[in-house]
């Protein structure tokens, strides 16, 4: 007896995605497009805001630049061109300091740096599909900032190609940024008491 064929769900691409309304946030991942509504909370932009001017004061200047959401990363696999890309991606804050990959609409390829804010509607995908995602492709460095806990769990790449087991950072602390050995984020900043 032969089992029933099994639905394949649609798979969507850079070109489709273009086509989207205006005014929505829309992540595609292999083909599967993620919401990414409600809006960030105030605490989250807090955190990208402080991370990202502690970046950019850095890199003034410098070859790298950094680049906050929302900002489209175009992953095609070898050989595709970006429209036939079934993956695009909005990470909070990234750096790049390939300048050949910034195009008008955004980066196409790999950034060297990559930091996800973890919020309830969007840490399970951040912390496995987005993680494995940014492992795949070349991410250098991937940090992922917890609001809730007020840490910072780094991922760096090694020579393998793959990221080592993570290391985790409290408000007390001030860990490098791997790819900027000479930049130290100071958590003490990021995590301050808002009101």
């Amino acid at each position: 007896m032969a089992l029933p064929m099994r639905k394949e769900e649609p798979r969507y691409n850079y070109a489709d995605y273009l086509e989207w309304p205006e005014g929505e946030r829309w992540e595609i991942i292999e083909g599967v497009p993620y919401n990414m509504s409600p809006a960030p909370t105030y605490k989250h932009q807090f955190f990208v805001g402080e991370i990202y001017r502690q970046l950019a004061n850095y890199l003034l200047g410098k070859p790298c630049i950094p680049f906050i959401a929302p900002c489209d990363v175009i992953l095609p696999e070898a050989g595709e061109n970006e429209e036939d890309a079934e993956t695009v991606v909005q990470p909070d804050i990234m750096v790049i300091c390939d300048r050949t990959k910034i195009t008008k609409r955004g980066c196409v390829g790999a950034p060297d740096m990559v930091i996800e804010i973890l919020s309830p509607s969007t840490a399970a995908k951040d912390q496995n599909v987005k993680k494995a995602l940014y492992e795949r492709v070349g991410v250098r460095e991937f940090w992922l900032v917890s609001p809730d806990k007020n840490i910072v769990t780094i991922y760096l790449r090694n020579e393998n190609g793959k990221f080592n087991l993570p290391k985790t950072y409290d408000a007390e602390d001030k860990p490098t940024v791997n790819i900027l050995p000479d930049l130290t984020i100071d958590l003490a900043l990021v995590f301050a008491e808002m009101e």
